[in-house]
């Protein structure tokens, strides 16, 4: 799928989202399948202590996310522990407070219309983003799985995985990934380095086939040496 088709498909999201409303079911209906996505990642060694975060919009005008609270265990989520938030990120309904990220979750809903964001924290994505950072990146080709990626029709296909230099401050942080995500149309995730991936899709299941496909594809790479080879 070409890039403009892409990016279509992601506003088309965007219009029928609206059309729909999204009433207050919205919320319950996305932080039952956010714990639910939560607990499997962390039975795959995806989100181990209390690292990670995921969040779904339920509203886009004004623009509203579910999203983890902070310091918790994924595996154990329950939909009462999900926040949902502003804009801003201020806390609208929930109680706790959402992580310094959020701002991420929300500077890649803005860019790319995404209706869902997941940040894992695997051993895989740690030990690429550190041994590829100074090429900036990593370079994904050749492998039949990255036709689960959207709009991928082959397995020819190059997918390239910027790798961010990591920051406390959140602010700017989110710019970066901003601009990162206007340089690079096409990308299906980033690695923070030293870090873990962050991922998105138009739905709540598409994102979480992308963490699928890239977390495979990662895995893949370390066990083969790659990682070592950079």
């Amino acid at each position: 799928m070409k890039e403009n088709e892409r990016t279509s498909e992601l506003k088309q999201s965007r219009r029928s989202t609206k059309r729909a409303g999204f009433n207050r079911g919205a919320f319950g209906e996305a932080a039952t399948k956010l714990a639910e996505i939560g607990k499997g990642f962390f039975a795959r060694g995806w989100v181990s202590g209390t690292s990670g975060n995921f969040s779904a919009v339920v509203s886009r005008e004004p623009l509203r996310l579910a999203i983890t609270s902070t310091g918790l265990d994924k595996g154990s989520l329950t939909p009462a522990q999900f926040l949902e938030i502003d804009d801003q990120a201020n806390v609208i309904r929930g109680d706790g407070r959402p992580s310094a990220e959020a701002l991420l979750h929300l500077a890649i809903v803005r860019e790319l219309y995404a209706g869902a964001v997941l940040h894992t924290h695997s051993v895989w994505s740690t030990v690429l983003s550190g041994s590829h950072a100074r090429h900036g990146g990593i370079a994904l080709e050749g492998y039949e799985m990255l036709k689960g990626l959207a709009g991928v029709r082959s397995h020819q296909h190059r997918e390239w995985l910027p790798i961010l230099e990591n920051s406390q401050d959140m602010a700017e942080l989110a710019d970066r990934v901003s601009r990162t995500l206007q340089q690079s149309p096409g990308i299906h995730g980033f690695l923070l380095k030293e870090h873990g991936l962050y991922t998105w899709g138009v739905s709540l299941d598409e994102a979480k086939r992308h963490v699928e496909v890239l977390e495979f594809l990662m895995e893949v790479l370390v066990r083969s040496g790659a990682a070592h080879s950079a």
